[in-house]
């Protein structure tokens, strides 16, 4: 059995794990509340150790540690389901206060033993670990500073193990912390360095789904984590459940990422409808297969037209023909070739799991790894960079045990990720003009590509 210990950090992770469990021991036939099974097949048991630890009482456990810098925000799961083991919570005294320093240096800092050793008696009740998943924010102060000091500490004490991380990343229209875009700047060295898989989110592309494909008004967070929650379940069923076509996380890893800095994901999820649209759909692998690679289905505020994919995969849910997938697949990128890059020829990977979502009959999960990523970074370094060249807020920093030259190093760090994306994917037939012919016959400008 290939084991997942995961760890969600923060508020914002703590939330999006909570949902995550919730579908998951739905999908297992394990009660919420009370932890015990009461499913209908030998499926649901027959992989169930990937995520759950089974107790001498035949009840399960989320192998999970559930992690803050501040109690209040953890104490609910701990009353509200008997899934979460009472030794996993991990606290701190006070709350990182959305400062990036807080979280890495001095309030994280503090509990990190205690996080290592819940994460040292997990792995070493497990057969054969597979990696970590990791749930945060890169807005707030815990989920940006303490997740990278997290991370920092599991490589140099698991390197052959996977680190996947789901990433919460701040979006311009929906700010809530005047700081996000220097927490945000500040985590991306470690997710560059450390992490082998991360997966982008972005709530504003969350709440557009909620609105435009699902009819929902809403003020909470309920439905948009569901929604990732969905799509955590989707790429991790092939883990969990039998299929005609595998893909576990390391072979997601060996198909997706080129080069190891290049490990920024964009998911996607369908089908994402009403109940009354959902009367009108045929049901049928090509809807899914088109729905998947369209932009208002994915969760994070990318537009695919406007880079290129250099790796793309599509997990499917349901009885279905892999031929016909494999075709649609195919078929999808032979009619968008100009959207793929030609140095990979068959970049598209597809993985099939024959048990569908709970009240779906088939659905697909999407995974992109394509150059338009460039613009979200983009953002967050422009807007880093408007904050810093007045130095404002610096002293919250400073104040911490931080030097401004480490804002610099992030900065370059981060102009070094769009380089490298810049000059995997696209081509300078965009905008035209004699220096983009020149720089077309030098080619590429990647750092991985020989001179």
């Amino acid at each position: 059995m290939r084991e997942i210990v995961t760890l969600q950090i923060g508020g914002a992770g703590n939330a999006i794990g909570d949902a995550f469990w919730h579908v998951i021991s739905h999908e297992h036939g394990v009660d919420y509340a009370s932890g015990r099974f009461g499913g209908t097949s030998a499926l649901q048991l027959e992989r169930i150790n990937v995520f759950f630890n089974a107790t001498a009482s035949k009840r399960f456990y989320a192998r999970t540690i559930i992690i803050d810098t501040e109690a209040s925000t953890i104490q609910r799961l701990n009353t509200s389901s008997q899934l979460y083991r009472p030794e996993n919570f991990v606290a701190g005294s006070e709350s990182a206060g959305n400062n990036f320093a807080r979280g890495y240096h001095t309030d994280g800092a503090e509990i990190l033993d205690q996080v290592l050793d819940n994460t040292r008696r997990e792995v070493e009740s497990v057969d054969s670990l597979q990696g970590f998943q990791l749930l945060h924010s890169i807005g707030g102060g815990t989920g940006s500073g303490l997740t990278s000091l997290i991370m920092e500490a599991l490589v140099e004490q698991y390197p052959d193990n996977l680190l996947c991380n789901y990433v919460t990343i701040p979006s311009p229209n929906m700010s809530q912390v005047v700081v996000e875009p220097y927490n945000a700047l500040l985590s991306i060295p470690a997710l560059v360095n450390n992490s082998h898989l991360t997966f982008c989110l972005d709530n504003e592309a969350l709440f557009q789904i909620c609105n435009r494909n699902l009819k929902i008004q809403m003020s909470g967070y309920e439905h948009i984590n569901h929604i990732v929650a969905l799509t955590m379940s989707g790429i991790t069923t092939c883990l969990r459940f039998p299929g005609q076509l595998n893909a576990g996380l390391r072979k997601i890893y060996v198909n997706m990422v080129p080069f190891p800095r290049l490990h920024f994901l964009i998911p996607g999820f369908a089908p994402l409808v009403t109940c009354k649209q959902q009367q009108f759909s045929k049901g049928t692998v090509s809807e899914l297969v088109q729905q998947i690679f369209s932009s208002n289905n994915l969760l994070c505020a990318i537009d695919l037209r406007k880079g290129k994919l250099l790796t793309a995969a599509g997990i499917f849910r349901g009885r279905m023909s892999p031929r016909e997938v494999d075709q649609l697949m195919t078929g999808v990128r032979n009619k968008n070739l100009h959207n793929f890059v030609d140095w990979i020829p068959n970049n598209i990977k597809t993985a099939i799991c024959d048990i569908p979502p709970r009240g779906l009959k088939m659905s697909a999960t999407f995974i992109g790894n394509t150059t338009a990523i460039q613009s979200l970074f983009q953002r967050l370094l422009d807007g880093s960079s408007i904050m810093l060249r007045r130095k404002a807020h610096l002293h919250w920093y400073t104040g911490e045990g931080m030097e401004e030259q480490e804002f610099i190093d992030a900065q370059e760090e981060l102009q070094a990720i769009i380089d490298d994306y810049r000059g995997s994917g696209d081509s300078g037939d965009r905008h035209g003009g004699a220096d983009d012919d020149e720089d077309a016959a030098a080619g590429p400008q990647c750092e991985y590509c020989p001179d």
